[in-house]
Parts: C-alpha cells; structure tokens; sequence
C-alpha cells in the first residue's frame, strides 16, 4: 500500500492584494435602513450583487420591454394563487405590464374558488383519508360549464373560464387573474395535464373538449411566443409543465420562422429546479438574451419584483 507524507511547501510565487482581480467591491456593498425611507430607498440600499443584482436587472428589463411594447408574459403554478398573489398578478395585467399568462390546470380551480367564495386551498391531507379531496361540487360544476362553453363557442380554455367568471359576475371577480384577464383582452392561457387535476375525477368532466381547448390555448400561447423578441419571460412556480410547454412552443415558431433568438428570461421558485434552469433560463437565450434564476419564496419575491417595476414606471 502507498504511503504519504505531508508535503513540503516552498518558496510560492505570490502578488499584491491590490493587484489580485476580486469578484466583490465595497462599491457594490448594500447600505444600512434608515428609518422613514422610501421603497426606492430600500431598492437602492440593496448590494448590488448576485441575487438582488439580479432582481434589479429582471426590473429594469421588464420596464424597458413594457416601454417598447414587447411582451412581458407570465406562466405561473397554481402555488402563486394559494400564497395570495392574485392581486398582485391582477394588478400587473390592469396596468399593462403583463402581455400574456399562462396557468397550468390547477390554476384555474384555485382561481375559480377564490372568485365564488374568496378562498380556496383544502386540507389535502385530512381530505384523502377519507376519499374527499377533491370532491367539492360548485367549483367543479361552474369549471365544467365553462368547458362546454369553450366547446361551444371555440375558445380556449383559458378565455372561456375567464369570460364565464365576468358575465357570471362571481363575488370576487375582480381579485381572478383569469377574470380579470378577459376584461383586460389579453391572453390567458392554460395547459393541462391529464389526470394532475382534482376536476378530472368528476364523472360530468369531459376530457375531449379539455384536451382541444387547451390545445387551442397550446396554439394562442405559441402565438404570444412567436413575438417574444425583446421581451420578457417569466416562470413562476411551475417546476415541469409550464417549462416544457415554453420549449415547445419556442421550437415551433422558430421552425416555423419567427426571429425570437435575443430576449428575457427568468424563473422564480423556492428551490432550483432542473427543467425550469435548462427550459427557460439557459437552453432558450443560447442564441442572445439572458436568463436569471431568483430563489426565494413567491410570497417574498414577486412582490418585491412587481413593486420595483411599479416603482420604475412611477419615477
């Protein structure tokens, strides 16, 4: 067996502190609060590094797109709407800066519930040990509507559920991203997965008209993306659907033609997710752009992130 013996250190080769690159400047330091400040006043104190670096930048990339009228679009997980950020999102489309979104299939049953009844969320865990997660009737009947409506009048699902909670006049419509969406005529799209939904287990559900309207949202979405030159692309909360309908879509318009090679991209989750970091924030911007990761919880961050580009509008 080899043997070792602590080696001898000779004299190095060495430089001079000052002379050294180094990755972290005093300059870049944040500062201290100071009581009575402004928001700009918080912005401005934060370091200008690494993650808050970052969160400056998606800002000021989303304010420029918004200026430029290119698209700033949002995919989110149903977990934006379970922390309270619907009025918040809402927010963002009623001023403008939200081009187009996207929810997966979860996100239209918590966006229904907190438009009836202003909440939404069930004990999940108490709910499946006795086979009643998932089994509540209203949500499920006014969803299935909708779905017949977008049978009916070929919209997508997204528009169809949307249109539904505005001409039902639903008590909490105007806190529903979908609802609040159609009024303001953008984009709403929404993706689905068969079986991933509690709407699916009930018997009036009719999965072949689901399937066509989102395929039609599929195909509104790619539309949205086929103009993302320029603009902004956020993921929220989604850790595989929404990453992979993004690729998709992003492969076919450029098959297709579409010049969309240098644009913005971020996703902002709890934790770094392999499909989010490889489906938006690296394999897209390849070609020119840049992607960003912020991690963080939603309730913390998106907040942060929509308030600093109300702020850099507002100035």
């Amino acid at each position: 067996m080899k043997t070792y013996r602590p080696i001898d250190i000779p004299v190095l080769r060495t430089c001079a502190l000052k002379a050294r690159t180094s990755k972290v400047d005093r300059a870049d330091f944040g500062n201290p609060w100071q009581p009575g400040g402004t928001f700009a006043d918080f912005l401005a104190s934060l370091p200008n590094i690494l993650g808050a670096d970052d969160l400056r930048r998606l800002a000021e990339a989303i304010v420029a797109s918004h200026r430029a009228e290119t698209p700033v679009v949002m995919a989110m997980g149903a977990h934006v709407i379970k922390v309270g950020l619907n009025p918040i999102v809402a927010d963002l489309i009623e001023r403008g800066i939200l081009s187009a979104v996207a929810l997966n299939g979860a996100g239209i049953i918590h966006d229904v519930e907190v438009a009836m009844i202003g909440r939404t969320s069930e004990d999940v865990q108490k709910g499946l040990e006795d086979g009643a997660f998932g089994m509540t009737k209203d949500s499920a009947d006014f969803l299935n509507q909708s779905i017949a409506r977008a049978a009916a009048t070929g919209e997508g699902l997204g528009a169809a559920v949307g249109r539904h909670i505005v001409e039902t006049d639903l008590p909490y419509a105007g806190e529903s991203i979908l609802g609040v969406a159609y009024r303001q005529g953008i984009p709403a799209t929404v993706h689905v997965a068969m079986g991933t939904d509690v709407l699916h287990v009930h018997p009036e559900f009719d999965p072949r008209t689901v399937g066509a309207a989102s395929h039609r949202d599929f195909r509104l979405f790619a539309s949205v993306v086929s103009e993302l030159e320029g603009g902004v692309y956020l993921n929220v909360g989604s850790a595989v659907i929404l990453p992979e309908v993004f690729l998709k879509a992003l492969t076919l318009v450029r098959n297709m033609g579409s010049e969309v090679t240098s644009f913005t991209t971020a996703n902002l989750d709890f934790i770094r997710h392999y499909r989010p970091m490889t489906n938006v924030v690296t394999r897209p911007t390849s070609l020119g752009g840049t992607g960003y990761s912020l991690v963080g919880h939603h309730e913390i961050m998106f907040p942060l992130l929509a308030a600093s580009i109300i702020e850099s509008l507002g100035s």
